[in-house]
């Protein structure tokens, strides 16, 4: 798989035993894994990031994304969860692929997993050359609120999230 592994983690949302690895990339894998996801960071010109708090058990502050769509781009799912979760509107073709989180599974799932054993979660980021807007979820979302939030606040708020590996390697646009 093209790209640098930043870090290789196991998550607790994964029912198997699995290995996540993080790459900074800027082409999607071409090796056979499934891209299920997609997400954005958005960072404005106060070197704030747009992130979404999510009104589920178990959830909380996290980056704006969702699963793509069957016969979907990830960038346009990318876009489409930006706009749906956070209400900011950034066009799929300023989006730009950074990373993403390639995950395998080294045992046969339970029969409910839903995701094949090899996938990978894109992440996208943009760049706002102005303070970032007043912004607020579609109706409908489960996403409960959308904030710009510092780097200190992005770490305070995540702590624990595997993304935040890829977060501290952001690059400059």
């Amino acid at each position: 798989m093209a790209g640098m592994v930043v870090e290789t983690v196991t998550v607790p949302w994964i029912p198997v035993a699995h290995r996540m690895d993080l790459l900074l990339t800027q082409v999607l894998p071409v090796d056979g894994r499934v891209v299920t996801t997609a997400f954005t960071l958005v960072l404005d010109a106060a070197g704030r990031t747009l992130l979404t708090r999510v009104d589920r058990p178990g959830r909380g502050w996290e980056v704006p994304g969702g699963h793509v769509e069957p016969g979907e781009a990830p960038v346009d799912a990318a876009a489409r969860e930006l706009a749906e979760e956070t209400g900011l509107d950034v066009a799929a073709g300023r989006l730009r692929l950074f990373g993403g989180q390639a995950i395998t599974l080294e045992a046969a799932p339970p029969e409910d997993y839903g995701y094949p054993p090899r996938t990978f979660m894109a992440f996208y980021t943009a760049r706002l050359e102005v303070p970032g807007p007043v912004t607020r979820p579609a109706d409908g979302s489960e996403c409960a609120e959308a904030a710009w939030l510092s780097p200190e606040e992005v770490a305070a708020r995540c702590a624990g999230a595997s993304w935040l590996h890829l977060f501290r390697r952001l690059p400059v646009l």
